[in-house]
């Protein structure tokens, strides 16, 4: 059985459905992260969760006990937001001490816990500092462990780090991601980042409208999408629109030249269609050059090349359709040329076929 279930979520605002039909269930001490644009469902799921939103419809239960319906102080639950949401006239220590007041532990265990909070945070020397004192960092650091204190059943992170400067979220977000397996706490995080999602989940549900679009490993979810709006969504798409030749196994027509997937084409016989490839998983060659047997081989013409530092992007121009792909940069060879011929080769396995045709 989950640890934590939900079962068939609704959630509506007069005639306005803002979730549909939700299902999710997540083992303990997983880390499922909720990825989506903004409008999209998944802060209102995650409040759900927490008890600031009572579902339409539908079952929420942790440990297998039902908790849709009880107040938020009645679920052993810890919540992290965008805001940080500190006490201004508290000390770092007292911000910290806030939740396990209100649940009436001793002082001595207060102390000793408040401690061990600050310790796992690397904030013991700042425990007598108020809010206005501490850089963006160090405050999300201080409602983390606020958060954990307590010892929650479920951690629920609400875009813990969009307020903090990249470099700042690259090293909380690891930092987050180690406390949790250390801690073993059942988290759920909210991102609109896919760089986030994919670095640090066990999971990934990709959100759109409302509804759970994919669910899956970090590593299904970018290499296996299912949707035109997950492959589109995580990660950089080329589409490359064409005829349909041959569906059943996989033929088509893109500007002349004939390329093959390995799953079949959702379209009939002559009629337009499109498939997808990442940019990492082409590459380029002079046009006399071969290529392996059964890849996929079209000539076109260097359009653009872009510095990225470790990567060099190339835009790769046929007729009517254009496909960006990654090369590693290579400090001692010269970059493609624009205007060059090239030939693009790639594996019928990595052509994606996404439902609805049209990518």
């Amino acid at each position: 059985m989950a640890f934590l279930a939900l079962s068939d979520i609704r959630k509506n605002y007069g005639p306005q459905t803002v979730v549909h039909k939700f299902d999710l269930a997540v083992e303990r001490g997983e880390f499922i992260s909720f990825l989506g644009p903004s409008g999209c469902g998944k802060t209102t799921t995650l409040r759900m969760v927490a008890g600031f939103e009572v579902p339409t419809a539908g079952s929420i239960k942790i440990d297998g006990k039902e908790i849709t319906r009880l107040h938020p102080n009645k679920r052993n639950v810890g919540m992290v937001f965008q805001s940080y949401a500190l006490f201004p006239n508290m000390t770092v220590a007292e911000n910290v001490a806030f939740g396990l007041k209100i649940a009436k532990k001793s002082a001595a265990e207060v102390k000793s816990r408040v401690e061990e909070m600050l310790n796992i945070v690397k904030l013991p020397h700042l425990a007598g500092r108020y809010p206005y004192q501490l850089s963006g960092g160090q405050q999300q650091r201080v409602a983390l462990a606020r958060a954990i204190a307590i010892k929650p059943q479920v951690l629920l992170l609400d875009e813990p780090l969009s307020a903090l400067d990249a470099k700042i979220r690259v090293s909380l977000r690891e930092e987050i991601r180690s406390l949790q397996r250390s801690l073993g706490i059942t988290t759920i995080y909210v991102t609109h980042d896919q760089e986030e999602a994919l670095s640090m989940s066990d999971r990934i549900v990709v959100m759109s409208e409302g509804r759970a679009e994919q669910i899956g490993t970090p590593f299904e979810i970018y290499n296996n999408p299912t949707t035109r709006f997950v492959a589109s969504f995580v990660g950089t798409l080329n589409v490359l629109k064409g005829q349909a030749l041959d569906p059943a196994s996989g033929l088509m027509r893109v500007d002349g030249q004939e390329i093959v997937s390995a799953k079949p084409l959702p379209a009939a016989a002559g009629a337009e269609c499109s498939v997808a490839l990442r940019p990492e998983v082409a590459t380029i060659g002079h046009p006399s050059i071969a290529v392996a047997d059964g890849k996929n081989r079209m000539i076109g013409t260097i359009e653009e090349v872009s510095f990225l530092g470790s990567v060099v992007r190339i835009r790769v121009r046929f007729q009517e359709n254009a496909i960006k792909l990654d090369v590693f940069n290579n400090p001692n060879a010269a970059p493609p040329e624009r205007g060059a011929e090239v030939a693009v080769s790639f594996a019928r396995e990595d052509v994606l076929v996404l439902e609805g045709g049209h990518a």
